[in-house]
């Protein structure tokens, strides 16, 4: 009976927590959608190759996107004639930065301004390292982009958003069709990725969870793979992880919060539909290995503080 009592403490909070924030990130993101272009985007973005993945970096902040979106805005961008790595990097940044995300990680983690610092600084970092890797070694757009005319990207966009607008509709008539739809279909990832987070610290052993959690290298794999599966959008994560402070490394917590965004079930499924292989591969392999040396090095950074 106490196990089904903290079961539903937990799973009704973070619901109770997330579902304002994905109304907001739903609305916005549909009016950024709807009234803003990718040629708009390019024009912002600096010709110069290191200005251009620090702007496509931070861009996002004006930009309350979610991952499943970004994924089609990231794809015209390099058919438009923007670099693949700069593309890149404002396609994993974006998710992270934006101010709705920033917004509910702050609320998440009852004000504490450490989670919300390390995870956007964090996110910055990693997606202008992956940019730059990815410029480096995938230059060409025939390169990368599958050559395909059937444009794929509403059916395998899981979070709900549409991005082919009939002309008979109203902007404000397609406004409200798409926040539905994106409300209703993010909801449904968060109830399930609640679900399962409120399982976990239930039904798993406390010495167990001490063990793994505790575990500065072990805690980082475990969070980035629970990311992964979860596939839950970058407006309402925060509140999964917030459930997993005291149990789990810091530095493994804000892996969860830079991993998730950029890469789960739901994104790689849009990303084997728009990219080619070699691409894909190599942005994979980048975004698992800068996002666990990030999540390390915190770790690592925090024992030692500890024992000075």
């Amino acid at each position: 009976m106490r196990t089904l009592s903290n079961f539903s403490v937990i799973f009704t909070s973070i619901i109770l927590e997330a579902l304002p924030f994905i109304f907001i990130g739903s609305l916005i993101s549909s009016l950024i959608q709807l009234f803003v272009s990718e040629e708009t985007l390019a024009k912002i973005l600096p010709k110069n190759k290191l200005l251009a993945l620090m702007a496509a970096s931070v861009v996002g902040i004006f930009l309350p996107i979610c991952e499943c979106a970004i994924i089609p805005i990231a794809k015209r961008l390099i058919k438009k004639g923007v670099p693949v790595g700069v593309a890149t990097t404002f396609m994993l940044a974006t998710p992270i930065i934006n101010p709705v995300v920033i917004l509910s990680t702050y609320y998440a983690f009852s004000n504490n301004i450490q989670f919300l610092f390390l995870r956007v600084l964090g996110g910055i970092i990693a997606a202008i390292i992956i940019g730059f890797i990815i410029s480096t070694l995938d230059k060409n757009k025939d390169e990368v982009l599958k050559s395909t005319d059937y444009d794929f990207d509403d059916d395998l966009c899981l979070c709900g958003t549409s991005h082919n607008y009939s002309e008979k509709k109203s902007k404000i008539s397609t406004l409200f069709d798409t926040v539905g739809s994106e409300f209703l279909d993010v909801s449904k990832y968060v109830i399930f990725g609640a679900m399962l987070s409120a399982i976990f610290q239930v039904l798993v052993s406390r010495d167990s969870l001490n063990y793994l959690g505790n575990n500065s290298l072990l805690s980082v794999v475990a969070m980035m793979s629970l990311a992964f599966l979860l596939s839950i959008c970058s407006e309402a994560d925060a509140f999964i992880a917030s459930t997993f402070v005291g149990q789990f490394t810091n530095g493994s917590i804000i892996a969860f919060l830079i991993f998730g965004p950029m890469l789960d079930i739901k994104n790689t499924l849009m990303l084997i539909g728009a990219f080619k292989k070699r691409y894909i591969l190599l942005l994979l392999v980048s975004i698992c290995v800068i996002c666990y040396l990030i999540g390390s090095s915190i770790n690592i950074i925090e024992i030692v503080r500890f024992f000075k």
